[in-house]
């Protein structure tokens, strides 16, 4: 699916107070693992997305680039997170299950997905890059809040969001969440890091 600025600003430019919003099915190049998102599996993971979605970005150089190919930004990196033992607290990070994914262009398919892999998988010395796959994924109803601060200080967030949809007649699917990443942890401070937090709802049912 082919985002418009407006879209574009509803799903990937949020204000930090919590709406209600459809996410339609959209290209996606994943991964998945488990464990402490700061030691280096991790940081693995993320270079093999990466390396595959400037391979893809940079396709335009090539003597015969994508059909329908069109210039754009790489999207953020995105994180669906759970917990793989559900009866560890959340505090316990070495208990984190997640899959990541960054959005790719409508003209990416499962063909042209898998020629640009194995050019990744040629370039880089990255084991992680075999485990990469291409997805078609749909968050559907869904709250959705802009985080302003720590990771850490993400259950605040949460608290409000939780709160409002309760208010307006929603209850959360599950703990399980989606993150997208705005700033890079390397280079911002951690009190303006921006973060946008996301998860499924469904609502109430009204009884007779």
């Amino acid at each position: 699916m082919y985002l418009n600025q407006e879209q574009f600003n509803v799903f990937y430019k949020p204000k930090n107070q919590p709406v209600i919003l459809e996410i339609p099915t959209m290209n996606y190049i994943t991964i998945e693992g488990q464990g402490d998102p700061n030691e280096y599996p991790f940081q693995q993971a993320v270079e093999a997305l990466y390396a595959i979605a400037y391979t893809i970005k940079m396709s335009y150089k090539k003597p015969n680039p994508p059909k329908g190919y069109y210039p754009y930004t790489v999207f953020p990196l995105e994180g669906l997170w759970d917990l793989f033992d559900k009866s560890k607290p959340s505090s316990d990070k070495s208990n984190y299950q997640y899959k990541l994914m960054i959005q790719q262009p409508d003209f990416i398919d499962e063909t042209l997905f898998e020629s640009f892999k194995q050019e990744s998988i040629k370039k880089k010395n990255n084991p992680r890059l075999y485990d990469v796959k291409f997805e078609k994924i749909s968050d559907g109803l869904c709250c959705q809040m802009l985080h302003l601060g720590r990771y850490d200080d993400e259950p605040a967030s949460f608290n409000v969001m939780e709160s409002f949809i309760q208010n307006v007649g929603f209850y959360r699917l599950s703990k399980r969440h989606k993150e997208i990443y705005l700033s890079d942890p390397r280079k911002a401070e951690p009190s303006k890091m921006k973060t946008i937090l996301r998860f499924e709802i469904k609502k109430n049912e009204v009884k007779p």
